[in-house]
């Protein structure tokens, strides 16, 4: 008896470490694939640049290494080529798309080369290199014109975003949430521009316990599913949306129940009393 017990825990074993070898092959295969994506080149010019294979499109990026929101960075990478390869499923094609920390703009060109409706938003001192990536690589090629928009996150969003006015499908993110101190207010943006019917597709690189603390707080605001991940990078990608609204039943007195629909802000103005 404890022999068969053996041989099906060895057994057990043995599926879990095979499974477990298939996927690092796979994460292996899928981010050499990506990596491939990125180029050089091969002569020496006046500005340096580093270019990317996308949508069938030769992408040309300009970045600053002296900021952090002015490089390229791999979740970047890993949320283009899920775009481009799942464009049935998530389809960009006239939807109205907004990207928070957009950074050089290469993920807001793809979605633009995908034929969506693009937003690109960062902050003020990174617009001018956005503004000029995305209009060297999107010009005469795309359906529509991107925008380039100023968005520090917390700060007058009811003024330069008002929620009467936001219609968006998707909300594009790479590699937000870093060692910077303004996570409650990214997670207000993030809330400030859903509606029920928006789509969030987040790509995160966790480095910190910080990260898993975000999560967390993203969690009582959003309906969370980890759809892909890359252990070799330590990055995972995202689907989110937002909670639904709850009903509530407001006593009136013993005899009188009257229902209501209410919205209720998990974080911040804690339930309806």
């Amino acid at each position: 008896m404890d022999a068969k017990l053996d041989a099906v825990s060895t057994k057990g074993i043995v599926s879990i470490t095979l499974q477990e070898t298939r996927e690092d092959e796979d994460d292996t295969q899928t981010v050499a694939e990506i990596m491939a994506r990125c180029f050089i080149p091969t002569l020496i010019t006046t500005s340096s640049w580093e270019g990317f294979h996308f949508v069938g499109h030769e992408i040309r990026i300009t970045e600053a290494t002296d900021c952090y929101g002015a490089v390229v960075w791999p979740s970047a990478l890993i949320l283009c080529y899920f775009l481009e390869t799942h464009a049935k499923q998530f389809n960009m094609v006239d939807k109205n798309v907004i990207e928070i920390g957009a950074g050089t703009g290469l993920v807001s060109i793809v979605a633009s080369l995908l034929g969506a409706r693009v937003t690109a938003t960062d902050l003020p001192e990174l617009l001018g290199n956005l503004q000029y990536n995305i209009s060297r690589n999107t010009k005469m090629k795309c359906k529509h014109l991107p925008q380039v928009k100023e968005l520090s996150w917390g700060v007058a969003l009811d003024e330069n975003f008002p929620k009467s006015s936001n219609d968006f499908d998707y909300i594009l993110a790479a590699d937000v949430v870093y060692a910077h101190p303004f996570l409650e207010e990214l997670l207000i943006t993030f809330d400030h521009l859903s509606k029920e019917v928006t789509t969030i597709l987040w790509a995160m690189k966790f480095r910190l316990e910080k990260e898993n603390k975000f999560v967390d707080r993203f969690k009582e605001l959003f309906d969370l599913e980890e759809i892909s991940s890359f252990p070799s990078l330590n990055i995972k990608l995202y689907k989110a949306m937002k909670k639904k609204s709850e009903a509530c039943i407001i006593s009136i007195n013993e005899d009188t129940e009257v229902p209501r629909q209410f919205l209720v802000d998990y974080s911040f103005k804690g339930n309806l009393k």
